[in-house]
């Protein structure tokens, strides 16, 4: 099965009709693990897609969040960027050069702070700070 099949798949899978621009968006998270904004995701697409459209975009994101597909991330105010890993993980986001770095959350550790009776269903860990690159840049 080619990747553009397991992405179709993937769609049909959370109930969502796949297209070509819901295939292009999905297939561009997958690859671009940069945690991308709809705007980064619009203007990359559109030298291949020149018929998209912004609202395109971000209604199929909207409806990527909304069915699970993909998490929206919100670490920075007034900025949503998107994330094709729906696993539990955190994201640190430096503040030097505002890159954003994946990294692993153990979701029973977090869950172990909470009484028994809560169901979770969602974890979202945010951290900001200085990125090894910038810090060791900053002492050269």
């Amino acid at each position: 099965m080619n990747d553009i099949n397991l992405l179709k798949e993937d769609l049909e899978k959370r109930g969502i009709k796949p297209s070509l621009i819901r295939i292009k968006v999905y297939e561009y998270l997958k690859k671009h693990r940069t945690h991308p904004t709809a705007e980064e995701v619009y203007l990359n697409l559109s030298k291949e897609i020149p018929t998209l459209s912004k609202t395109s975009v971000y209604n199929t994101l909207s409806l990527f969040v909304e069915k699970g597909l993909v998490q929206m991330l919100t670490i920075e105010e007034n900025i949503a960027r998107f994330d094709a890993d729906t696993s539990v993980h955190g994201h640190f986001q430096c503040k030097v050069c505002c890159k954003i770095y994946d990294f692993l959350v153990e979701k029973e550790s977090i869950q172990s702070y909470l009484d028994k009776n809560f169901d979770v269903e969602e974890i979202y860990v945010y951290y900001k700070g200085v990125c090894p690159y910038c810090k060791n840049k900053s002492l050269s």
